[in-house]
Protein backbone atom coordinates (compact mmCIF):
# COMPACT_ATOMS: atom_id res chain seq x y z
CA UNK A 1 0.00 0.00 0.00
CA UNK A 2 2.97 2.05 0.70
CA UNK A 3 4.11 1.52 -3.04
CA UNK A 4 0.84 3.02 -4.20
CA UNK A 5 0.59 5.92 -2.41
CA UNK A 6 4.35 6.97 -3.50
CA UNK A 7 3.75 6.29 -7.10
CA UNK A 8 0.25 8.33 -6.34
CA UNK A 9 2.21 11.46 -5.03
CA UNK A 10 5.54 11.18 -6.97
CA UNK A 11 5.31 8.92 -10.26
CA UNK A 12 5.34 12.12 -13.02
CA UNK A 13 7.46 14.27 -10.81
CA UNK A 14 10.24 11.09 -10.79
CA UNK A 15 9.31 10.14 -14.50
CA UNK A 16 9.83 14.26 -15.64
CA UNK A 17 13.14 14.28 -13.46
CA UNK A 18 14.66 11.50 -15.15
CA UNK A 19 13.61 12.37 -18.59
CA UNK A 20 14.78 15.70 -18.02
CA UNK A 21 18.35 14.74 -16.56
CA UNK A 22 18.12 12.57 -19.18
CA UNK A 23 17.74 15.24 -22.00
CA UNK A 24 20.26 17.36 -20.88
CA UNK A 25 22.75 15.22 -20.42
CA UNK A 26 22.90 13.39 -23.70
CA UNK A 27 22.19 17.49 -25.60
CA UNK A 28 25.58 18.27 -23.32
CA UNK A 29 27.50 15.33 -24.66
CA UNK A 30 26.28 15.49 -28.59
CA UNK A 31 27.43 19.57 -28.01
CA UNK A 32 30.77 18.28 -26.34
CA UNK A 33 31.20 15.35 -29.26
CA UNK A 34 30.51 17.92 -31.62
CA UNK A 35 32.17 20.92 -31.40
CA UNK A 36 34.91 19.83 -28.75
CA UNK A 37 36.14 15.88 -30.38
CA UNK A 38 34.65 16.69 -34.07
CA UNK A 39 32.76 13.79 -34.02
CA UNK A 40 29.29 13.10 -33.43
CA UNK A 41 26.77 10.47 -31.95
CA UNK A 42 24.39 9.29 -34.52
CA UNK A 43 21.45 8.22 -31.72
CA UNK A 44 21.79 10.85 -29.51
CA UNK A 45 19.25 13.88 -31.19
CA UNK A 46 16.55 10.74 -31.64
CA UNK A 47 16.80 9.52 -27.79
CA UNK A 48 16.55 13.96 -26.76
CA UNK A 49 14.04 13.69 -28.98
CA UNK A 50 12.14 11.25 -27.93
CA UNK A 51 12.97 11.76 -24.42
CA UNK A 52 11.54 14.96 -24.94
CA UNK A 53 8.34 13.98 -26.35
CA UNK A 54 7.41 11.62 -23.64
CA UNK A 55 8.29 14.41 -20.96
CA UNK A 56 5.79 16.55 -22.54
CA UNK A 57 2.88 13.85 -22.26
CA UNK A 58 3.80 13.29 -18.36
CA UNK A 59 4.05 16.83 -18.02
CA UNK A 60 0.39 17.14 -18.70
CA UNK A 61 -0.98 14.47 -16.02
CA UNK A 62 1.75 16.67 -13.85
CA UNK A 63 -0.04 19.91 -13.97
CA UNK A 64 -3.36 18.48 -13.82
CA UNK A 65 -2.27 16.99 -10.53
CA UNK A 66 -1.01 20.05 -9.37
CA UNK A 67 -3.66 21.96 -11.04
CA UNK A 68 -0.58 24.25 -12.57
CA UNK A 69 -2.37 24.47 -16.30
CA UNK A 70 -3.33 27.79 -17.86
CA UNK A 71 -6.63 28.55 -17.47
CA UNK A 72 -8.71 31.65 -17.56
CA UNK A 73 -10.71 32.27 -14.51
CA UNK A 74 -12.33 35.82 -15.21
CA UNK A 75 -15.49 34.06 -15.85
CA UNK A 76 -15.27 32.12 -13.36
CA UNK A 77 -15.29 34.97 -10.71
CA UNK A 78 -18.49 35.87 -11.84
CA UNK A 79 -19.80 33.34 -10.12
CA UNK A 80 -20.11 32.57 -6.32
CA UNK A 81 -18.38 29.52 -4.90
CA UNK A 82 -20.57 26.67 -5.00
CA UNK A 83 -21.27 28.40 -9.21
CA UNK A 84 -17.39 28.03 -9.63
CA UNK A 85 -16.86 24.76 -8.58
CA UNK A 86 -19.68 23.71 -10.82
CA UNK A 87 -18.05 25.09 -13.53
CA UNK A 88 -14.18 23.48 -12.48
CA UNK A 89 -16.32 20.01 -12.27
CA UNK A 90 -17.75 20.73 -15.81
CA UNK A 91 -14.11 22.14 -17.06
CA UNK A 92 -12.62 18.68 -15.73
CA UNK A 93 -15.29 16.90 -17.55
CA UNK A 94 -14.74 18.13 -20.72
CA UNK A 95 -11.15 17.79 -20.18
CA UNK A 96 -11.67 14.10 -19.20
CA UNK A 97 -13.75 13.18 -21.93
CA UNK A 98 -10.72 14.78 -24.48
CA UNK A 99 -8.07 13.11 -22.77
CA UNK A 100 -10.35 9.42 -23.04
CA UNK A 101 -10.65 10.20 -26.90
CA UNK A 102 -6.96 10.95 -27.55
CA UNK A 103 -5.92 7.93 -25.22
CA UNK A 104 -8.22 6.15 -27.41
CA UNK A 105 -6.80 7.17 -30.86
CA UNK A 106 -3.51 7.20 -29.73
CA UNK A 107 -4.17 3.17 -29.09
CA UNK A 108 -5.24 2.83 -32.26
CA UNK A 109 -1.95 4.72 -33.62
CA UNK A 110 0.49 2.71 -31.20
CA UNK A 111 -1.37 -0.61 -32.67
CA UNK A 112 -0.94 0.58 -36.15
CA UNK A 113 2.45 1.11 -35.61
CA UNK A 114 5.45 -1.02 -37.50
CA UNK A 115 8.16 0.84 -37.97
CA UNK A 116 11.41 1.73 -36.25
CA UNK A 117 13.35 4.46 -35.14
CA UNK A 118 16.37 4.85 -37.80
CA UNK A 119 19.46 5.97 -35.43
CA UNK A 120 18.07 4.10 -32.20
CA UNK A 121 16.41 1.04 -34.12
CA UNK A 122 13.79 1.80 -31.57
CA UNK A 123 9.87 0.52 -32.09
CA UNK A 124 7.94 3.51 -32.75
CA UNK A 125 5.05 2.07 -30.81
CA UNK A 126 7.48 3.43 -27.48
CA UNK A 127 7.00 7.24 -29.11
CA UNK A 128 3.96 6.65 -30.14
CA UNK A 129 2.97 5.40 -26.92
CA UNK A 130 3.89 8.50 -24.85
CA UNK A 131 -0.02 10.38 -25.92
CA UNK A 132 -1.34 7.76 -24.55
CA UNK A 133 -0.15 6.43 -21.47
CA UNK A 134 0.18 10.78 -20.90
CA UNK A 135 -3.26 11.45 -21.20
CA UNK A 136 -4.28 8.11 -19.35
CA UNK A 137 -2.65 9.32 -16.38
CA UNK A 138 -4.31 13.01 -17.12
CA UNK A 139 -7.57 11.14 -17.24
CA UNK A 140 -6.82 9.12 -13.41
CA UNK A 141 -5.54 13.07 -12.58
CA UNK A 142 -8.83 14.45 -13.46
CA UNK A 143 -10.85 11.80 -11.67
CA UNK A 144 -9.22 12.45 -8.65
CA UNK A 145 -9.41 16.22 -9.28
CA UNK A 146 -13.49 15.38 -9.35
CA UNK A 147 -13.84 13.75 -6.82
CA UNK A 148 -11.94 16.74 -4.14
CA UNK A 149 -14.27 19.03 -6.40
CA UNK A 150 -17.96 17.40 -5.82
CA UNK A 151 -16.76 16.25 -2.13
CA UNK A 152 -15.95 20.80 -1.51
CA UNK A 153 -19.71 21.44 -3.59
CA UNK A 154 -21.17 18.49 -1.07
CA UNK A 155 -19.16 19.97 2.18
CA UNK A 156 -20.81 23.64 1.33
CA UNK A 157 -24.39 22.72 0.70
Amino acid sequence: MKVLHWLDKNIESFILTVLSILTVVVVFVQVFMRYILDSSLVWSEELARYAFIWLIYIGVSYGVKRQAHIKVDAFALLFKRKGQLVLGICANLTFFIFAVLLAYYSFEVVANMTRSSPAMNLPMQWVYAAPMVGLLLTAIRIIQQMKIQIQTFKSEE
